[in-house]
């Protein structure tokens, strides 16, 4: 049985310090466990649903897992039995089922990692190289209208007056 009495701090790090097998190690090996379980885990979901679920616990052979609301839970519940086959198969062989519990922290933290995902994206788009239509191209385009029919050639006309300007600083003149 386990000790649930109360410790004083230097008692569990001089424990920690002395011998590789004080409770602190333990705490310690089970985190990272679950660490690995988790990216195991998220691995095998959806993307969708990746910044939604985690690994909350694994304990008498039920992995519990923790998402951010009923709409994730019922997506999850979907993918269950898939993911209890792939961890049986992968990693868990002992496991009997997949407990899921919802955890609303888990929605603002998911917000996060979509807004910074958002981010990125708008940075890797400002920093992607402009197009720009060659003044060869715009001599095909006017070509090309003057044989096309009037909707049609204005809207060449229009796309062959680009022709040395970058293609992010274009106006729709309607």
């Amino acid at each position: 049985m386990r000790e649930s009495r109360p410790q004083l701090l230097d008692v569990l790090f001089d424990d920690a310090t002395a011998t590789e097998k004080g409770p602190l190690h333990n705490v310690q090996q089970r985190a990272v466990a679950l660490l690995k379980l988790n990216r195991a885990v998220k691995a095998l979901l959806p993307s969708q649903l990746q910044p939604w679920c985690r690994v909350a616990n694994y304990r008498q052979s039920i992995l519990v897992l923790e998402t951010a609301n009923a709409s994730w839970l019922m997506r999850l519940r979907y993918e269950q039995s898939n993911l209890l086959s792939a961890l049986r198969a992968q990693i868990l062989p002992s496991l009997s089922s997949i407990d899921i519990r919802i955890n609303p922290a888990l929605m603002a933290k998911g917000q996060n990692k979509i807004q910074e995902t958002a981010q990125a994206a708008q940075k890797s788009e400002e920093s992607a190289p402009l197009r720009h239509l060659s003044l060869e191209s715009a001599k095909e385009l006017r070509g090309l209208a003057s044989r096309s029919p009037e909707k049609l050639r204005t809207i060449l006309e229009r796309l062959a007056a680009l022709a040395g300007e970058s293609a992010n600083a274009t106006k729709r003149d309607k």
